[in-house]
């Protein structure tokens, strides 16, 4: 006779492993973002091609992230969610290789283009864990996997960097694809296909409107500076968005399975986290975007630290472990408190540790502390996100909700970046022959950053009072419920 013990003995193991290969799948995928930063200044002269063109090998990766991530995670929702994660790491080991192959802009830009529709793996991953962990296990989990996307990028940095510096560029697109090809072999291996699905016909136009509106809002958004806000092609693109998400929206509320359930999305918990995801993004990315700047800059100007980018990376890299460490420590306080409170308290955290970062700016450690204090409250407000929206959406909808939620969050910091490069551009000293941004520069770029905690804060404010975790068990609906 069975030991009846034994799949009580079995089960926290095999979630266990579930939790970590979805967690080491997001991290190896938000590793993207940050791969070709210690080849930014170089890429012109490794690519043959002017530094406005080959801005491209990071734009095609935002757009066509901005793509999938809703697409795939409708795909993962009606026809399996391990299939289109699957997918979506096949994308990015394709992706990975196109690039280790590549000495011009093209095929870069393809590659990159392909490591981008990858972008789905952290809300499919989520969406796995909803459907195949007991509940006490899910706020945790999900928290950890929500913090992967800012690991990641912090982790991934310094180790770019010191590949960048010691052996051929190439190496760091076969290093992502053999990372790929490992995590393809875990998930296979390990990761169960999920059995709630919705089933019925995809989308195809609304799809289609969603993506073309996507792309000429952050095409506009990523490429306003170098054409000029005014220039009739940014306007122009702006517009089109507006034309093409108002039909696009009028589509979806009209037809009888739309890609995006509006009238879901429009319930206030759901709306509302997206809005503060929004501004969060907005939030996390100004962090990104001064800390490196100030640390490279010459010494000579009184507030630049004159480090190589490698010592960028490893003063960044403590706010990713951080976030890490929070994740246990959000999936707690939501359970207790709610994940109302998780949230906004992410939001004080992050607001303080951009306040403290306008007045310590002048040594290393002073910005290691400054991105470790903003990493927390990251790590405890993203941890928060995906359970305010699967305590709000069906069982059948959870990957598209999270695709939607962590677009929000891509596209908030899309805008961050396009909004502090207005503000570093226009705020600038002379030094020597070079122009560069100024000390007050980095400090209303900070600001800006604590005011979008602040906002989210204010957003958050307005969500609907829920009970813990542990004692509403209700807020995940049953798998029964996906026929209705």
């Amino acid at each position: 006779m069975p030991d009846p013990a034994t799949p009580t003995a079995e089960a926290p193991s095999r979630a266990n492993l579930v939790v970590g290969v979805l967690a080491f799948a997001g991290i190896v995928v938000s590793l993207m973002q940050t791969l070709v930063i210690p080849l930014i200044p170089a890429l012109p002269g490794l690519l043959h091609a002017s530094a406005a063109d080959a801005t491209w090998a990071i734009t095609a990766t935002l757009l066509a992230g901005a793509v999938a991530t809703p697409t795939v995670g409708r795909l993962g929702d009606m026809y399996g969610k391990r299939r289109m994660l699957l997918f979506s790491l096949g994308a990015l080991v394709a992706g990975s290789t196109i690039g280790a192959l590549s000495d011009s802009l093209a095929p870069m830009v393809a590659g990159r283009a392909l490591q981008g529709l990858a972008a789905g793996v952290i809300p499919l991953g989520i969406s796995i864990m909803r459907d195949e962990l007991p509940a006490e296990r899910l706020g945790s989990a999900t928290a950890l996997m929500s913090a992967s996307l800012g690991v990641g990028g912090a982790l991934g940095l310094p180790a770019a960097a010191l590949l960048a510096e010691n052996a051929d560029w190439h190496v760091l697109f076969w290093t992502a694809a053999a990372l790929g090809l490992v995590v393809v072999g875990l998930v296979v291996a390990l990761v169960p296909e999920s059995p709630v699905r919705t089933g019925g016909r995809f989308d195809v136009p609304g799809a289609a409107g969603l993506s073309i509106a996507l792309v000429c809002l952050l095409l506009a958004i990523s490429k306003g500076a170098d054409w000029g806000w005014g220039s009739p092609a940014t306007l122009g693109l702006f517009a089109a968005a507006v034309v093409v998400l108002l039909l696009w929206g009028r589509w979806e509320l009209r037809t009888a399975q739309p890609l995006v359930d509006l009238r879901t999305t429009a319930r206030r918990q759901v709306l509302l986290t997206n809005i503060a995801s929004a501004v969060f993004g907005f939030a996390m990315f100004a962090m990104s975007l001064v800390l490196p700047q100030l640390l490279q800059l010459p010494a000579a100007t009184g507030y630049g630290l004159g480090k190589s980018m490698l010592a960028v990376g490893l003063v960044m890299a403590p706010s990713g472990l951080v976030m890490m460490a929070l994740a246990p420590v959000s999936a707690r306080v939501s359970r207790t408190r709610g994940p109302k409170t998780t949230l906004m308290l992410g939001a004080v955290v992050v607001a303080a540790g951009y306040a403290l970062g306008i007045v310590l700016m002048s040594a290393a450690w002073q910005l290691v502390v400054v991105s470790s204090i903003i990493g927390a409250g990251i790590g405890l407000a993203y941890g928060a996100m995906p359970a305010l929206v699967m305590g709000a959406v069906p069982v059948s909808e959870t990957a598209a909700a999270n695709s939607l939620n962590t677009l929000m969050r891509s596209i908030g910091t899309s805008v961050s970046s396009a909004t502090a490069g207005l503000v570093l551009a226009r705020l600038t000293i002379h030094f020597g022959p070079a122009t560069l941004p100024s000390q007050n520069g980095f400090r209303l770029v900070l600001a800006m950053g604590a005011a979008a905690a602040l906002i989210a804060l204010a957003v958050a404010a307005f969500l609907p009072r829920r009970a813990p975790a542990a004692s509403a068990p209700a807020s995940v609906e049953p798998a029964a419920a996906v026929g209705r």
